[in-house]
């Protein structure tokens, strides 16, 4: 299990974090997991939400900064499960498989697309690499907190250890030249060996019984992969086409891993299949509207939302950043309800189904007293093209304000917009750092 510490710093500043209470006064709430609030209240303070309701219902502390919110929309924080910001690597020519290979050991923190991604109202990401092989590595859950270094991006578990998924992809991407796999009976025999591996190297971990003269040698590709045997990391896998969708059901059944389906551009086929999985958290789908693509991606359908939503599958969207642009997420839900999902039950696909996704539900997703404060403020109804984000806040601070020139300028884009980010080196040309 992957431990790191969290650094004194990142304690002192999150106990101290937002240490004035704010009041969002005369909203539209959308909570997610409730009805929405007409004329609604929402306090904020210490990162964590304190309460969500009706004006008439929130008491304000005495000492709250007030947010006068009238004609304005307050919902959660948008949930990605699929991004690639960051400029994250995964693994190399190698192995098919690499899954001692770690998103953080590569993510550049300072890369102009984890700005778009909270001009766009998204808070939490699964950043990952790419789909080029059977598992290209270890993802990473972050909070999209302003940071100059990764560890102020981390999302911890209950038990102290970092929160992240594991990569893996079948279909033709991961089909190349040896050593990948030319065939997709091969890709699942190649995926089948190395659990198998991974199994019997747990047991002989448990058979030493802590005896370091019977252990093997430590393995850290197959401690992960024992971990995702064990239930304690879940499986992101991209896939499009039907019988790959099944394969993976397949494998998950013979090995009881938990898995994440990404993209399932023919889900609509296997609604019912995926629908009764136990092993499926969930299907993040991507809807394009421009042509081109992969020839796999054929049938994928606008429609796909609202068959899995309706078959009972946990539904929610990614970005595939920058597939589609962060900045535009609402984009895919809105799309989706224009081929038959709820209003409702897409704006729980931007939230809460991510959330599930990510197993972060217990902190994000939703307006819910004692939840992390991630919110984002729109100026009208968030499936509309005309509206905007015009606030984002992250555990209590607020990472995005359109008012803000240097932050509209992510937003709306124009030059500059997608350099790294180099306020230092700009703090030195205005001689603030003498």
């Amino acid at each position: 299990m992957l431990r790191i510490p969290i650094p004194a710093i990142l304690l002192a500043s999150a106990l101290g974090a937002q240490e004035v209470p704010q009041a969002f006064l005369g909203a539209r709430v959308l909570p997610i997991t409730g009805p929405p609030i007409e004329n609604g209240t929402v306090v904020i303070h210490e990162g964590k939400i304190v309460a969500v309701g009706a004006a008439s219902e929130i008491e304000i502390p005495g000492d709250a900064e007030r947010h006068p919110s009238e004609g304005k929309v307050v919902m959660p924080g948008f949930v990605d499960t699929h991004s690639h910001a960051g400029n994250v690597e995964g693994g190399d020519r190698s192995a098919a498989m690499h899954p001692d290979v770690r998103a953080l050991d590569s993510i550049n923190v300072r890369d102009a697309r984890i700005q778009k991604a909270q001009a766009g109202g998204i808070t939490t990401s699964n950043i990952m690499s790419g789909s080029g092989h059977l598992l290209s590595g270890q993802t990473l859950y972050i909070k999209h907190r302003d940071a100059k270094a990764i560890d102020e991006f981390f999302l911890y578990r209950d038990d102290g250890s970092l929160a992240f998924g594991v990569k893996m992809a079948n279909g033709t991407n991961s089909r190349r030249d040896p050593p990948f796999p030319g065939t997709r009976a091969k890709s699942a025999a190649i995926v089948r060996e190395q659990f198998l591996k991974a199994i019997e190297y747990r047991e002989q971990v448990a058979g030493a019984d802590g005896d370091p003269s019977e252990l093997p040698p430590r393995d850290l590709g197959l401690e992960t992969l024992a971990d995702v045997l064990e239930g304690k990391r879940v499986v992101h896998f991209h896939t499009h086409r039907h019988d790959d969708i099944v394969t993976i059901l397949r494998l998950a059944q013979e090995f009881d891993f938990k898995v994440v389906l990404q993209h399932v551009s023919d889900g609509w086929l296997v609604a019912d299949r995926i629908a009764t999985s136990p092993h499926v958290l969930g299907a993040s789908l991507i809807l394009i509207d421009s042509p081109g693509g992969k020839i796999e991606a054929k049938d994928n359908r606008f429609e796909t939302a609202a068959v899995l939503d309706q078959a009972g599958v946990v539904t929610g969207f990614h970005t595939d950043d920058s597939i589609t642009d962060s900045r535009l997420f609402n984009r895919m839900a809105a799309l989706a309800v224009r081929a038959g999902m709820s209003r409702e039950r897409a704006l729980y696909g931007l939230t809460m189904a991510g959330a599930i996704m990510l197993e972060m539900e217990d902190r994000v997703g939703s307006l819910e007293p004692g939840k992390d404060a991630d919110l984002v403020v729109f100026s009208g109804d968030p499936l509309s093209v005309y509206s905007q984000v015009l606030e984002t806040w992250v555990d209590g601070v607020k990472v995005f304000d359109r008012s803000d020139p240097k932050d509209r300028l992510y937003a709306e884009g124009g030059f500059g917009a997608s350099s790294e980010q180099s306020d230092t080196i700009h703090g030195i040309a205005r001689g603030e750092y003498q």
